[in-house]
Parts: structure tokens; C-alpha cells; sequence
């Protein structure tokens, strides 16, 4: 009784209480409607300061000891929540934040579909620290047989096994990529297994969890994205039981010197789901733009609705929160 006992306790301090949800999703609530401001003015750089300024405002309304551990960007010149960023009001538990408060930046500026403000949580030490480099990526849905696919298969070898699992002919399988010139072998590759392609043009994120739910018709996200995006993907799917693999890919000996200098030993690691995610995680994505996953924004004069996608991985919680807030 007192080893069970002992267990619960380990298993309460593991997990993130579910008094965090409703919080964190008003700081992915609030980056949305910043960037919201911003939809068709070809303005990416003020959508993404106006989406970091409320999100690292939300973030530090939360009694806790925040940390980003994966950022804005390092490469990039916007406004940024910079990695090493502390959060929050310096009380209470302490976590590890990937935040993008505007994956798809394009799309806001050009008011295109399936841009979104995105965070995920975990304990501190639960979330790896992905550098920003690009990382190759293959992932699957729920309910498939363990290692079904893997980055150093032949590609034609993954869409087989994929193909027998789901009990599917090759000709009835999608694949979900960026649309990137480097991915043109991998194209014409799954063009010639008469594969169904859904190309994408930016966010990666959204991309990954397409495979999460059968509605989305995506049986397959792979191709190479950043290394950050790989994380936050990865935090939603840890929540379904998805099949991640991933491996960083450098383009230059300072990219490499940086990932050392994070704690990355071994450059030529393949990473699974609960290597990036060790813990219980919440998962953040609200609409700025209409998209497959959310709605986006909508401006209702005092107020504006949102619609958030949100998981908890330890409750099992994965739904989808439309709120209006007062502006």
C-alpha cells in the first residue's frame, strides 16, 4: 500500500497539473490575435513582434519558473522569446516552453490559410533543446505496428510497410511534405509508387500533426523542416501515440559547434517521440488564419474568438477550446 502509495505521489510530481491548460492556451490565444492585427498587409515582421510582445506578456502572468528552451529563432532578425528567456513570475513549478508565436508568417502577410500561434510545456529537463538547424522527419498516425518506418529505410521501403499496415494499396496512401526543391527526389520518388502528394508551403508543424486524425486523409508526413518545429510537432503527437523519427541535419561546422555546445554528443542520432518528449507535455495551437486544424481569428468588435487545439498528454485530453476573449 505504501509502494502504491509512493507511485501516485512519483506520478503527481511527474505530470503538469491541469490548472496550466486554460493558461497557456490564452498565451497562444493572445499571439494569435496580435498577428491577427496584421493578416493581408504584407507586414511579416510586425504580425511576429505583435504575436511575441502579448505571448511573452501571457507568459508572465503565470506563476511559475519559465524557461524557453526553444525559441523565436536564433537566425532570424524578428522580435524574438529567445532561447535561455526566462518566464513567468518566478514562483512555482519550473518548465522547459518551445514557443513559435507565428508559424507561418507568410501565410499571415499574404492572408493565406493555416497559420498558427503555437507553444508546447513540459518539466524542466522534459523537452530537448533542438537547435535551430534543419532536422529530417518521418512520422506516422496512431495504431501502427512499433519502428514501421524508419530514416534509413529507402523511401520505397517505408511506403511498402506503411502500405501493408493500413492494409492500403500504395496508389491509396497521401504523403505530406514542403513543397522545398530539396524534396524534389523524394517527389518524384512517391510520384513513380503512385502516391497521392499534399504539398505544403510552409508550417511544418501543422503539417506532422495532419497524420494524428484519419479526417485529414495524410498518412505520411516526412521531408526536411526545422529542428524547433520538430519539437513542437512533436509534442502534440506524443499525446496519440504517433510514430516520430527524426535526425538534425547540419550544413556547416559552426551549426555543429552549437549543437555541442547545447549537450548534443552524438551528431548522427535518430531521435524518437520520447527522446524529444520525456515527460507529460501541453500543447498549444490557435488559429490567426482559417486552416485544416483551427479556425482562425475573429475580429467581434470588443472582443475576438479564437479557436485553440489543445493536448495534455498525462489527462489525455486532446480537443479543440473556442473562446471569445475581451480585447
Amino acid at each position: 500500500l505504501l509502494k502504491n502509495q509512493h507511485l501516485l505521489e512519483l506520478e503527481i510530481l511527474m505530470t503538469i497539473d491541469s490548472k496550466y491548460i486554460k493558461l497557456f492556451a490564452r498565451t497562444t490565444q493572445m499571439a494569435a490575435y496580435g498577428a491577427s492585427l496584421y493578416i493581408g498587409k504584407n507586414d511579416k515582421k510586425s504580425a511576429d513582434k505583435a504575436a511575441v510582445d502579448l505571448m511573452r506578456n501571457e507568459l508572465n502572468k503565470i506563476e511559475m519558473k519559465g524557461r524557453i528552451v526553444i525559441g523565436e529563432g536564433e537566425l532570424d532578425k524578428a522580435p524574438m522569446l529567445y532561447i535561455g528567456e526566462r518566464v513567468g513570475n518566478n514562483k512555482g513549478n519550473e518548465f522547459d516552453i518551445a514557443v513559435d508565436p507565428v508559424e507561418g508568417t507568410n501565410f499571415v502577410a499574404k492572408n493565406l490559410p493555416n497559420s498558427i500561434a503555437v507553444l508546447a510545456v513540459a518539466k524542466k529537463g522534459e523537452l530537448f533543446h533542438a537547435p535551430e538547424t534543419y532536422m529530417d522527419k518521418i512520422v506516422v498516425g496512431p495504431g501502427l505496428p512499433d519502428n514501421l518506418v524508419d530514416l534509413d529505410n529507402d523511401l520505397e521501403k517505408n511506403i511498402i510497410n506503411l502500405a501493408k499496415a493500413k492494409n492500403k494499396k500504395m496508389s491509396e496512401l497521401t504523403a505530406c511534405l514542403l513543397n522545398r526543391p530539396r524534396h524534389n527526389k523524394i517527389i518524384n520518388t512517391l510520384k513513380s509508387l503512385n502516391v497521392n502528394l499534399n504539398l505544403i508551403t510552409d508550417g511544418d508543424v501543422l503539417g506532422a500533426l495532419l497524420v494524428a486524425d484519419p479526417k485529414n486523409k495524410v498518412d505520411i508526413f516526412m521531408g526536411i523542416g526545422g529542428g524547433p518545429e520538430g519539437v513542437l510537432a512533436a509534442a502534440a503527437l506524443s499525446c496519440f501515440n504517433c510514430q516520430m523519427q527524426t535526425k538534425l541535419i547540419f550544413q556547416n561546422d559552426n551549426e555543429k559547434i552549437r549543437a555541442k555546445k547545447m549537450g548534443i554528443k552524438d551528431l548522427d542520432r535518430k531521435y524518437n517521440i520520447n527522446d524529444i518528449i520525456k515527460g507529460d507535455v501541453i500543447f498549444c495551437a490557435t488559429g490567426i488564419t482559417d486552416g485544416k486544424l483551427v479556425k482562425g481569428i475573429e475580429n467581434l468588435g470588443t472582443k475576438f474568438r479564437s479557436e485553440t487545439y489543445v493536448t495534455h498528454k498525462s489527462s489525455k485530453l486532446f480537443t479543440t477550446l473556442s473562446e471569445d476573449i475581451k480585447k
